[in-house]
């Protein structure tokens, strides 16, 4: 490093230590623990910055807070695996002695040979650490991704197939509780709530043209020409609205995180606002 960046790094060190001094001394009145209190805002203050900087360019601080979550959470599940797998379930089931060390409560079984399988796979998986063994971890990563992919198959296929398509399954003259009742109940019973049956019937044909004219832009055995090009553009009107509404609620969803950390900034942290 240059001698800028020793200069910004240690003015960054006092601006750190002067806002934890500052914060703990706003907290002193409150509990018994505002120092460690005071730190764990500012930290958490200063990580926030850290991360907003990319904003600017790359830069040490950035890379200091990315690394620093990264190995938080790989850490935070690993020690989850180990205490909820290894030790809640494996453990009990295999060792009395071991489970008075870790204090669970015993499980005795018959031998079983299944419990073994996967301690078997678990050790084959760490040979990756070693380059010489190393090819020993495929097995178990292979069986790893062919079970989560088959498991995932069957709860794709119903959750996002099945689902979808027997939703497009809808009576296009109203459902429960607005069924049809012919063109004279439909006039003198007209509803232009939400909840009504003219809403019902609006909505089922939407899904029923959008979905029909969403599946012929896919069809390119024919030219899209004359109607048939017609319906295949109102099918590309759909998948772009479709589209952007996906891609505006993902957003939305990080604007509401975005908000979450400037509050926290200048209500926690700054105590700008109430």
């Amino acid at each position: 490093m240059n001698r800028s960046t020793y200069i910004v790094v240690g003015v960054v060190v006092v601006l750190f230590l002067i806002s934890w001094i500052l914060k703990a001394v706003s907290l002193s009145g409150e509990d018994d623990g505002y120092i460690l209190r005071g730190f764990l805002i500012t930290m958490s203050a200063f990580l926030t910055l850290a991360i907003f900087s990319f904003l600017y360019r790359d830069n040490p601080f950035y890379k200091f807070a990315e690394h620093l979550f990264v190995g938080v959470s790989a850490a935070f599940w690993m020690t989850q695996g180990f205490w909820s797998t290894i030790v809640g379930n494996l453990i009990p089931r295999l060792s009395a002695g071991l489970s008075g060390f870790f204090m669970v409560p015993h499980q005795p079984s018959p031998w079983n040979i299944s419990y073994w399988i996967p301690v078997i796979l678990g050790i084959l998986l760490l040979m990756r650490l070693s380059a010489k063994y190393g090819w020993l971890s495929r097995w178990p990563l292979a069986l790893i991704v062919g079970t989560t992919a088959g498991l995932n198959f069957v709860r794709y296929l119903r959750s996002d197939f099945i689902v979808q398509v027997s939703s497009t399954f809808v009576p296009l003259l109203g459902r429960e509780p607005h069924q049809w009742q012919g063109a004279g109940a439909f006039v003198s019973q007209l509803d232009l709530s939400a909840t009504g049956q003219l809403a019902a019937l609006l909505t089922n044909w939407v899904i029923f043209v959008g979905v029909f004219c969403g599946i012929v832009y896919f069809f390119f055995s024919k030219e899209h020409t004359g109607v048939f090009g017609r319906a295949s553009r109102v099918g590309i009107w759909v998948l772009m609205i479709t589209f952007g509404a996906s891609f505006g609620y993902t957003v939305m969803g990080r604007i509401s995180l975005l908000v979450g950390r400037v509050t926290f900034l200048f209500r926690d942290w700054l105590e700008l606002i109430s």
